[in-house]
């Protein structure tokens, strides 16, 4: 690989907010990253509660855990991809599902767009969407829940 490809890899991190790249030919592999990395920015967040309960009133956490509780509902639906996350195929269509909405293995759910080429994201499990986390035309991670699923 050139350094003039690398270079212009570099260019659609940037303008697409992309953290990471990884590619892996026959006998070459690149791997570019910038900013924080997602995994030690969770162990961050993780070790940000542990001393939040000492300076907060008793029932702060009482009153902030139920919401957590609720959004944990379902089986979460992750990002297989770093990309920008879309809920419709075009701006003027309705999304492809809604809180509520019963999806199919296989059916599409979303659309994530990584390097111009928009890839249709299918359920692998059946049931009922029970919450949308990812908001529509954000950049996403690879692991990112975008969906819970009951």
């Amino acid at each position: 690989m050139e350094l003039q490809e690398i270079r212009r890899i570099v260019e659609l991190m940037n303008e697409h907010g992309l953290t990471l790249f990884d590619l892996t030919k026959k006998d070459f592999h690149l791997k570019l990253k910038k900013g924080a990395d997602a995994d030690d920015l969770r162990a961050l967040l993780s070790s940000l509660p542990a001393a939040a309960p000492a300076a907060a009133p008793q029932a702060a956490p009482a009153v902030a855990g139920a919401p957590a509780a609720a959004a944990a509902e379902g089986a979460e639906i992750t990002s297989p991809m770093v990309g920008t996350f879309y809920r419709k195929p075009a701006p003027e269509a309705p999304d492809f599902v809604e809180v509520g909405s019963t999806v199919s293995i296989g059916q599409t759910i979303c659309i994530i767009e990584a390097m111009k080429v928009m890839n249709e994201i299918k359920a692998e499990k059946s049931g009922t969407i029970c919450a949308v986390v990812a908001e529509d035309g954000t950049p996403v991670q690879f692991g990112d829940v975008l969906f819970r699923i009951k």
